[in-house]
């Protein structure tokens, strides 16, 4: 089955449907990332138009202009905000204190969901009386309030400031575990509702997306409650190639918002060079 996703990096996008592909040159960055961190998909870089190719038909590309072209491809946004990369720099030290993690991992998260909920959110308009005057205003709808499911535990840390982000959430836990050797996920705890009302908005937040797992098993759970794959965000601090070609595949026209790409995974499942086990160093256990 082909994959398809795109690497954004630009902080302005607006997604449009289907009209010709007209992007911008990308940046050597995102070349870089295509060529060296994706070897396996065996690409080939395209002057003219700058867009990626391989067997697979993945397409990476880095926006410079505000016209996106996503079709049935995934997105992935990394967003190019300095405060984003010194955030991810403190979670990167070995030598950051687990308060300091947990709070830089947090704040990491308030900028990504910032990030995710651009264009995205529903609004109301009107008028209201203002100590100057009548003014026209919009306000996010509270009666379409956002699902964030954070996946313990590390997620609890990158969802912590969701609710003074976004006006109007619910927050469904869900708890699934690695097992070690395997690297098979398994669910230990499932708080989401039997069913989601019809479009709904739901942000997956999940820290490491390293194997791909443990991810793709909480949409996979999310989707059999009625909720399509283009209403789903993922949120992420790290994200590499195994996990984002499985979402891919499975999952077109998903949007992932990640602090960083990493180039690999080593034969334990562990992000490289990534951050180590946020859950561990979120809490301290």
């Amino acid at each position: 089955m082909a994959c398809h996703f795109l690497i954004y990096t630009h902080p302005h996008l607006r997604l449009l449907p289907d009209p010709p592909l007209t992007l911008q040159p990308s940046s050597s960055s995102a070349a870089s990332y295509c060529r060296q961190n994706l070897p396996t998909l065996n690409f080939h870089y395209k002057r003219g138009c700058n867009f990626y190719t391989g067997r697979k038909s993945v397409v990476c590309s880095m926006a410079t202009e505000n016209k996106v072209i996503s079709g049935d491809r995934m997105l992935v946004f990394v967003p190019p905000h300095p405060l984003i990369k010194h955030w991810v720099s403190v979670l990167r030290n070995e030598q950051t204190p687990c308060p300091v993690f947990k709070n830089a991992m947090a704040e990491l998260g308030r900028l990504l969901l910032y990030e995710a909920s651009r264009d995205w959110l529903p609004t109301i308009t009107g008028e209201i009386q203002s100590p100057m005057g009548i003014a026209s205003v919009e306000f996010v709808d509270p009666r379409e309030p956002v699902a964030i499911v954070p996946i313990l535990r590390a997620g609890l840390a990158l969802a912590e400031h969701a609710t003074s982000i976004l006006p109007a959430t619910k927050t469904y836990h869900l708890g699934l575990s690695r097992n070690e050797e395997t690297l098979q996920p398994s669910v230990y705890l499932n708080k989401l509702p039997d069913k989601f009302p019809e479009g709904s908005r739901v942000i997956v937040v999940d820290p490491m997306l390293a194997t791909g797992g443990t991810i793709v098993a909480a949409i996979d759970l999310i989707k059999e409650r009625g909720v399509d794959n283009s209403q789903i965000k993922v949120v992420c601090a790290v994200a590499a190639p195994p996990a984002l070609t499985k979402l891919s595949e499975k999952f077109p026209r998903l949007h992932v918002y990640a602090g960083i790409l990493d180039p690999t995974v080593n034969e334990k499942g562990f992000i490289i060079p990534g951050l180590g086990d946020a859950g561990d160093r979120s809490f301290g256990t």
